[in-house]
């Protein structure tokens, strides 16, 4: 189903294959985000359309993550430091990109985050500690593939100022959220402990840029750095 009215949507995605659900147990901590609960990889791709074959993804070299202290108060402005992504997560991507109706004439940049929270006994695992907000891309993709012994980890959407959302829902493993990132904000509560034991939420997160809009490179990243606060 393609983005509704209120420019969101909920999909299924295919299976999950064994391997990716087993190389999030080899993401090493973010040293950046969630104060120890958080482990991360991250990468980037550029896509082209082929009139004959479709979207194709072409792994872009490995850089730093950096995004505008405007996105992200906690984290913005800064160099991030992350391992690349080792599995191949372009499947479940295409299952999301569909509903986006990008446009073909042009190439799209992505940021793939492969995410892991863990909980465990009385200490949550927050999800978004920079609050309800914008990622600053045209799209974004959320897909939950895995909750092991957790509560919370409710996703809200926000209109632009709205003191309130004006939908709230937790996804189950192989659902995913698409947002137009430009009309609607979002956060995610915070996952808890389902029982008092060690418990974590596994995701990955596509965010979709047009390739003009220089999203990769020295040229954004120098930008975004020249936002930082510290």
């Amino acid at each position: 189903m393609p983005l509704n009215d209120q420019r969101f949507a909920i999909v299924d995605l295919p299976e999950i294959p064994q391997d990716i659900l087993d190389s999030y147990d080899r993401c090493p901590v973010d040293e950046y985000m969630g104060n120890g609960t958080r482990f991360k990889r991250f990468s980037q791709y550029r896509l082209h359309h082929d009139e004959t074959e479709g979207w194709q993804f072409a792994k872009l070299e490995h850089r730093d993550y950096t995004t505008f202290t405007k996105f992200n108060s906690v984290a913005g402005g800064i160099r991030r430091v992350y391992l690349p992504i080792e599995v191949d997560f372009t499947p479940i991507i295409r299952a999301g990109m569909a509903q986006f109706d990008l446009d073909p004439s042009e190439d799209w940049q992505i940021n793939v985050h492969q995410n892991r929270t863990k909980a465990d006994g009385d200490k949550p695992g927050p999800l978004t500690p920079e609050g309800v907000h914008h990622d600053g891309h045209e799209f974004v993709m959320i897909a939950i593939l895995r909750r092991n012994n957790v509560g919370g980890g409710t996703t809200r959407l926000w209109l632009p100022g709205a003191d309130e959302p004006f939908w709230v829902g937790t996804l189950d493993p192989g659902q995913a959220v698409l947002l137009d990132d430009r009309a609607l904000q979002h956060d995610v509560t915070d996952v808890t402990s389902a029982d008092g034991g060690p418990g974590h939420r596994d995701i990955v997160i596509v965010a979709f840029s047009r390739w003009k809009e220089k999203w990769y490179g020295d040229e954004h990243d120098a930008a975004a750095l020249a936002t930082s606060t510290m």
